[in-house]
């Protein structure tokens, strides 16, 4: 509507606004709001229409950065006290990428300190409420992006993922959020232009929306070595899901309960076991199966110690006051790390995606849910047990989406269903799907085709 002139970007805009003042102080997703720059940059894209120049893909789209995202001019606090206020005189790349696609930037949405953690609350803005229950956690450490979408508040989001950031929100939000493959969007400026764990990428309330936002995040820079090129994501989504004629049929290994190497709560899993009848619907090949991701505990651990080390270790002398414990926790463990304890954890994640790779030679998707529980009480900080098995660290309850973090693989969570849990509330389900290494494209395709399913 926008690209064919039946709304302006102001119109867009002010009814966003309007949405968020009235439903964003009962979720705190939004924690930065820059009304009068965002009605600037919209009579400016109305402008630029009117005088009949092209437009980006993203014309007129209200959007909200995550606070971890440098934008130039507007506080970026990172969800610490330290940087309450921070504001950067520049834009991360992919900010730089989604503003000149035309988009009209409305603020920042909320984040665990240093993003740290998948329950969005920080001693600077608060915590934010999952929108579809207001005591319940929507999730981390891309929350308030994801409580902003399901709240309407904007219609496309950004978000980064270390050990789930992108995928558990959208699970625990009921939209959809997308790990894309490393390098796909390429992070700058960046302290390790080789680091490939944690990843920027989309988050939408469709499959189709979250692909047009990679198509405009992702692609090379020369700054970034692990980069690479992107096609075009948009048309490979009009798709049934139906192969051609004569094509081998879509190979899925479901495992619903992660073959019991780790514990899912019975709803969730049985919600995720239930779309075996919808793969089958689509004509896809459904086996019981999940690689073998043995070591992905030791190696991502360690790896992301080694990550909070190098990038918050200097802060640790002064600022240790001013940080969480879970923070300080993870940095003290990564200043005691050895070199031989990172080199065993590159090794064991070396293995890991070697097993990973020979698994899917036989799948083209792997199906498992994206959290392990539902969405928890705000009160809480992270679930110490789940179904009676202590969880030790405030990231063990999220190994569903850590473990695939390890392997290197592309992966998005899309609604999957609803579950009504012990006190009647009637909470989101999302199953992850998992495609092959840099099979981003055809892993949209397959979640379009999925969500399509699913509506139907």
């Amino acid at each position: 509507m926008l690209h064919a002139g039946a709304l302006s970007a102001r119109e867009v805009l002010e009814a966003h606004l309007a949405r968020i003042e009235r439903l964003n102080p009962s979720i705190n997703a939004i924690v930065t709001l820059e009304p009068d720059r965002a009605r600037a940059a919209a009579a400016a894209a109305d402008e630029v229409f009117a005088r009949g120049a092209p437009v980006g893909p993203l014309h007129g789209l209200p959007i909200a950065h995550k606070d971890l995202a440098l934008t130039a001019g507007v506080r970026t606090t990172f969800g610490s006290p330290i940087f309450a206020g921070h504001v950067p005189d520049e834009d991360e790349l992919f900010v730089e990428r989604i503003r000149g696609a035309g988009t009209v930037m409305l603020g920042k949405t909320n984040t665990p300190e240093f993003g740290a953690g998948s329950h969005t609350f920080n001693p600077v803005f608060g915590v934010t409420r999952n929108p579809w229950a207001g005591d319940r956690s929507a999730g981390g450490s891309s929350g308030g992006a994801a409580a902003a979408l399901a709240a309407g508040l904007v219609p496309i989001a950004d978000g980064s993922d270390l050990g789930g950031s992108l995928r558990n929100p959208a699970a625990f939000c009921g939209v959809v959020g997308m790990r894309p493959s490393p390098g796909r969007v390429p992070t700058w400026p960046s302290d390790d232009v080789e680091d490939d764990l944690s990843v920027d990428g989309p988050m939408a309330r469709t499959v189709a929306d979250v692909a047009l936002l990679l198509s405009v995040m992702a692609g090379p820079d020369p700054r970034v070595p692990i980069s690479t090129g992107f096609p075009d994501v948009v048309l490979p989504l009009q798709t049934d899901g139906a192969a051609p004629a004569g094509a081998t049929p879509v190979r899925v290994a479901l495992a619903p309960a992660a073959d019991g190497r780790m514990p899912i709560d019975p709803r969730i899993a049985e919600v995720v076991a239930g779309h075996a009848a919808t793969f089958e619907r689509l004509g896809w090949r459904v086996e019981s199966a999940s690689p073998d991701i043995s070591g992905a505990r030791d190696a991502f651990f360690t790896l992301r110690a080694r990550g909070f080390a190098a990038a918050y270790g200097g802060l640790l002398a002064t600022e240790r006051a001013r940080m969480k414990a879970t923070v300080v926790w993870n940095i003290e463990q990564g200043l005691a790390l050895t070199p031989d304890d990172v080199e065993r954890a590159r090794q064991a994640m070396t293995d890991v995606r070697r097993r990973a790779a020979a698994f899917f030679e036989r799948f083209d998707v792997l199906a498992m849910p994206t959290t392990q529980v539902l969405p928890f009480p705000v009160e809480q900080e992270f679930p110490t047990e789940i179904g009676g098995v202590p969880m030790p660290t405030y990231l063990d309850w999220m190994e569903s989406c850590w473990c695939i973090t390890v392997t290197g693989h592309p992966a998005i969570s899309v609604p999957a269903g609803w579950v009504v849990d012990d006190d009647g509330i009637r909470l989101p389900v999302g199953i992850q799907l998992v495609g092959r290494r840099a099979g981003d494209v055809a892993l949209l395709a397959l979640a379009h085709a999925f969500e399509r399913a699913v509506a139907e």
